[in-house]
């Protein structure tokens, strides 16, 4: 007798059949046929889907059908959370329920000079907070936290699971990236979906970005869904729908998560390329960074400790993160964490040690009067061009250049000040780069009002 799953609307006798062998086998044409006619998904016939494509005996070009599929007709609440709980158990789930304390992480969509992790991680475990990071690389116009801890001198990101749990126990706090067995259906799929015009599906970003940090062993999780020009999400409505459904993914696993949507229209901060960030994130932990990264960074990190119950309220999880800064314990935990993972912390209290572009070029304004835009996908392309970022998944990055902003939105300048100055070590693609730049910005005779950096906050 074989085993047939159900997909509602679907002929029983035709969604599944019976090898020789008595394994139930999953015919991936009618799963692809049944989602792109607009019909649901069985969390049986999800699983075995995905089992399937995990395990290689479901190819590539099915798995991207079964995307466009999503992409077109998404997914329901119930085939979502099968999905999400499908990549989730495709691979190994952590348990930190050993470790003391209450285990918390931040993830970004992404954007342009986000390299706010680098700054939460440590103040979140300085205030005794367990922080549990597992981050990705950059693609695009946008940065990518592993990329800019690799270019501290000696940086390693590929600890094992074991030094991962040992560090989390006596540091409080770890950054790596993601391991063969955390999650492997989704390190298959996101290269996929990058290359079949999938990425901008809301429960295919949803569900990645959540079977991975639920793999972590997290208790609780703090969103930040960038919105604007350098974000993936251009618009609030579009943050706000992918906010909502990563949490509740979140609920659907029983973890809390709490979601801010932050502005994205220009960089966060004022460096650009993974060195230079690296160096203004340290600047946050010694109290002299850019006001803008500054809030957000403290803003998110509040969150966490008030998740983590390390504080009753927002004021008193900012007291606490100030005072972190002010008598140095946050600079001293960054320290810590780069010593532990193998880099080289003399690099923490002298940035001078991170790698250094041989070049630099200033970018003169052409006009007179104040900034009112600086268009941020506009300047990480820019910062890719010269090899901050890549623009294949196998690009090199050179760890030294990138690009630093000497005026924000809302600043004065004058004809002949400079606007950027670029890092370069290539002239190759130098003119092409500060040709966007200049494009980037657009100044006005009037100054524009103040956005807000923190959009609002889900919960």
């Amino acid at each position: 007798m074989r085993t047939i799953y159900q997909i509602d609307g679907a002929e029983p006798d035709v969604t599944f059949r019976q090898s020789c062998y008595g394994q139930v086998l999953v015919r991936p044409y009618d799963l692809i046929k049944a989602k792109r006619d607009g019909k649901a998904l069985s969390p049986e016939g999800i699983r075995d889907f995905i089992a399937g494509y995990t395990q290689g005996s479901i190819p590539d070009y099915q798995m991207a059908a079964m995307c466009m599929a999503i992409y077109f007709r998404g997914l329901s609440s119930l085939e979502l959370g099968a999905w999400t709980r499908a990549m989730l158990e495709s691979g190994e789930v952590l348990d930190l329920s050993d470790i003391p304390g209450s285990k918390v992480d931040k993830h970004s969509t992404g954007g342009v000079g986000d390299k706010v992790s680098l700054c939460l991680a440590p103040m979140a475990a300085a205030c005794g907070a367990v922080v549990p990071m597992i981050s990705g690389r950059g693609l695009g116009h946008t940065g990518g936290t592993l990329d800019k801890l690799e270019s501290i001198p000696g940086f390693r990101v590929d600890l094992t699971i074991s030094e991962y749990r040992r560090m989390l126990r006596e540091v409080g706090a770890c950054l790596i990236g993601q391991t063969a067995t955390l999650a492997p259906a989704d390190k298959k799929l996101y290269a996929l979906r990058d290359v079949t015009a999938t990425v901008e599906s809301i429960p295919l970003i949803a569900s990645s970005i959540m079977s991975k940090k639920l793999a972590e062993g997290i208790d609780a999780l703090v969103l930040d869904v960038k919105v604007g020009a350098g974000a993936f999400m251009k618009t609030a409505e579009d943050a706000r729908a992918l906010a909502r459904t990563m949490m509740e993914i979140g609920a659907l696993m029983n973890r809390q998560v709490t979601a801010f949507l932050t502005d994205m229209e220009q960089p966060l901060g004022c460096a650009v390329g993974n060195a230079l960030e690296v160096a203004e994130a340290v600047a946050v932990l010694r109290g002299s960074a850019p006001a803008d990264l500054t809030e957000v960074s403290l803003a998110l990190t509040a969150e966490m400790l008030a998740l983590a119950g390390r504080a009753a309220n927002e004021e008193e999880a900012r007291q606490m993160l100030q005072q972190s800064i002010q008598s140095g314990a946050a600079l001293a935990k960054l320290k810590q964490i780069v010593q532990w993972q193998g880099g080289d912390p003399a690099s923490i209290d002298d940035v001078s040690r991170l790698p250094r572009s041989r070049s630099r070029l200033l970018v003169p304004s052409t006009a007179s009067g104040f900034v009112t835009r600086i268009d941020a996908e506009a300047v990480g392309i820019a910062a890719m061009l010269i090899g901050a970022g890549r623009e294949r998944v196998d690009s090199q990055i050179d760890p030294a250049v990138g690009l630093v902003l000497l005026r924000k939105v809302g600043e004065r300048v004058a004809v002949g000040e400079p606007l950027a100055e670029i890092h370069y070590n290539n002239e190759e693609r130098l003119e092409a780069a500060r040709a966007l730049i200049l494009q980037a910005f657009r100044v006005g005779l009037v100054a524009p009002s103040p956005r807000r950096l923190v959009l609002e906050r889900l919960k």
